[in-house]
């Protein structure tokens, strides 16, 4: 299939997300655009958070570690659900017990507004991060396989892509998103059960046939038992991903500001725990992919790309029936955009929140709030073009180990700072929190570095989280003291 039919389908795409952002965001207000004016349908939040939670990362990643790590990945999947139930059964209920609109409103009235905007700010730095690395990864496959072919440099598709993702949410904000996310999901994994298919039926292999050919490679080990101090090793992963999950979705105000926009706690519950399930059956399906496009490979004697990340798009654009690559790019442009406008969503709503006070200003008009939230929007766009520009010159490793690296380091002290709020009856000195929160990740760090010299041949795994945030919590705890007022930790 030419690159002109699928760049057709990408406009085409476009313009859809377009029609919904128009009909979604007719009569909306800085309130829908924040929390969906709490009408949001749970089910729909369930089913368009799996976009969002799976993203181009685990799109083009997943199935590359394959080969290399077998279903290993599973090991951190079982971390999350985990996670998950700890956030449908602590922190939501706290969220709705407090009617907050950004989550991070919950650290001021626990301890107060030094550790507020210390928190809001680790948020802001980790989300702008982690999601601009998510977008970059899926830019560079679609301008090798699409971009380049029709003669459009990499800067020029990266605002164009920019720009129409500005558009869909410039106005309805999450009342416009839970909508795109449902259309987005559907795509992403349409693509990944087409293709499994289309694999298997050039092989002449049956589903379960297929499972079994890579079960017989070797594909599906799961569980790494051997070396407890390796950073792969199956408690550590799991307790990684567990902490993952808390920190990146439930202390997250992308993930909770989907979650806190229905209407009440019962049913954002559900929402969760439906979500919760299908996301590990999903990145099951995700790892049967990969192992079929190994098998693919060898059976079709096709060399493995340098890069893991390749080996998706090698497959389905280069090696499969020409429907197949539109199916990708369909699946890889479903994959990049709820990356990208959920963060936006999110950092806009953060920021004018957290940062610039926006909803406790009354002696501003709604027209005037309305101004600067849009300015914050575009700006932060403009960051994101910035930094994926950036990432093109000097990203060369994994980049979902990236990701899960930057996220070890930026939510530590997030984890930190709210299991101390939730966990004892002490305020610390605020003076100190931003210190204690900057100290953290650097003393993390100096560990990741020198883990095998100074524990013996220990290496930190995903668990390096729990790490950094028990760092924060002794150092909140040491420069603490009881709070004589107990009403404020009714929480």
């Amino acid at each position: 299939m030419s690159s002109a039919v699928i760049l057709s389908f990408v406009v085409a795409y476009f313009v859809l997300l377009l029609a919904i952002a128009f009909y979604t965001s007719r009569g909306a207000d800085n309130e829908s655009f924040f929390i969906g004016q709490k009408k949001s349908n749970w089910l729909l939040v369930a089913y368009g958070m799996i976009g969002t939670s799976l993203s181009g990362v685990t799109f083009m990643s997943v199935p590359g570690e394959v080969h290399a790590k077998g279903f290993a990945y599973m090991q951190v999947v079982i971390g999350y659900f985990i996670g998950y139930l700890v956030v449908v059964f602590v922190l939501l209920p706290l969220y709705y017990r407090l009617n907050l609109t950004s989550i991070y409103s919950y650290l001021k009235e626990r301890f107060g507004n030094t550790s507020y905007k210390t928190g809001a700010s680790f948020f802001l730095l980790s989300r702008t991060l982690g999601a601009s690395i998510r977008i970059y990864l899926v830019l560079i496959v679609l301008q090798h396989f699409l971009f380049d072919a029709v003669g459009i440099p990499f800067v020029v598709s990266v605002f164009f892509i920019l720009l129409m993702i500005l558009l869909y949410t410039f106005q309805g904000g999450v009342k416009t998103i839970i909508w795109t996310d449902m259309l987005q999901t559907t795509g992403m994994i349409l693509a990944l059960i087409i293709t499994i298919y289309l694999i298997g039926n050039e092989l002449g292999f049956s589903f379960g046939e297929l499972v079994g050919a890579i079960s017989a490679k070797g594909y599906t080990a799961t569980f790494q038992t051997a070396d407890w101090k390796a950073g792969n090793f199956f408690l550590k992963q799991i307790l990684g991903g567990a902490f993952v999950t808390i920190t990146m979705t439930g202390l997250d105000q992308e993930m909770m500001q989907k979650n806190i926009s229905v209407s009440t706690l019962p049913k954002s519950q559900k929402n969760m725990l439906l979500f919760s399930v299908i996301l590990v059956a999903v990145n099951l399906l995700f790892l049967i992919l990969g192992g079929a496009l190994y098998v693919f490979m060898e059976a079709k004697g096709i060399s493995f790309p340098s890069k893991s990340d390749e080996s998706f798009s090698l497959v389905a654009l280069q090696h499969l029936p020409p429907v197949a690559g539109l199916i990708f790019i369909v699946g890889l442009v479903s994959a990049l955009f709820p990356s990208a406008d959920g963060a936006l969503t999110a950092l806009t709503s953060s920021f004018c929140i957290d940062i610039l006070n926006l909803k406790e200003r009354n002696e501003w008009s709604e027209e005037r709030k309305t101004k600067v939230r849009r300015t914050v929007h575009v700006t932060i766009t403009v960051l994101f073009i910035i930094l994926i520009l950036l990432y093109q010159k000097i990203i060369e490793a994994s980049v979902i180990s990236t990701i899960l690296k930057v996220a070890g380091y930026t939510y530590g002290p997030l984890l930190g700072l709210f299991a101390f709020g939730i966990l004892t009856h002490r305020k610390p000195n605020e003076r100190f929190v931003p210190l204690i929160c900057l100290l953290s990740p650097l003393v993390c760090w100096l560990l990741s570095e020198h883990s095998k010299e100074w524990f013996n041949g220990y290496q930190f795994g995903f668990e390096l989280l729990l790490v950094n945030g028990l760092i924060t919590f002794t150092g909140l705890f040491l420069l603490s003291k009881t709070e004589s007022d107990k009403t404020i930790f009714n929480h």
